[in-house]
């Protein structure tokens, strides 16, 4: 099936024939103007991809570090959950401090040192030589 030809109007064969004409000799300022402004613009848009590249890999950095402190935010969370019941050993271990028989030093001590609570937690210290003063420097102490 053969389509039938149609003439383009004058103005365009001649636009199109100056193009191609053209293009041997020189180009027009305007399209090398274009041309450099098009150019720049595909230097900046490279520039934009490179930086939100980096961008987006400092989020993902973020991310994280945020999922690492969630993390830590819930440690704590447990942590000062606990406190009331800690406080209140304390208080219960306090309140059943035995009290001195003797009513004669009982002002001389209270004067001169509080009265602790009892031992809530003991920590063998067999196995931390550091912790344990040797006796004779007890000794020379005194």
């Amino acid at each position: 099936m053969a389509y039938p030809t149609r003439q383009l109007p004058s103005h365009i064969r001649s636009q199109s024939s100056s193009i191609g004409g053209s293009q041997s000799s020189a180009q027009s300022p305007a399209l090398l103007a274009r041309i450099a402004e098009k150019k720049a613009e595909l230097a900046s848009l490279k520039d934009l991809q490179t930086l939100s590249a980096g961008l987006a890999d400092q989020m993902q950095m973020l991310a994280e570090k945020l999922d690492t402190l969630s993390d830590g935010t819930e440690a704590v969370a447990a942590v000062l959950s606990n406190w009331h019941n800690v406080l209140r050993a304390i208080n219960m271990a306090s309140s059943k401090l035995p009290q001195p028989k003797d009513d004669d030093n009982v002002d001389d001590r209270l004067e001169a040192e509080p009265p602790l609570p009892q031992t809530l937690v003991r920590i063998p210290t067999q196995h931390a030589p550091g912790l344990i003063p040797p006796k004779d420097t007890e000794n020379m102490t005194e």
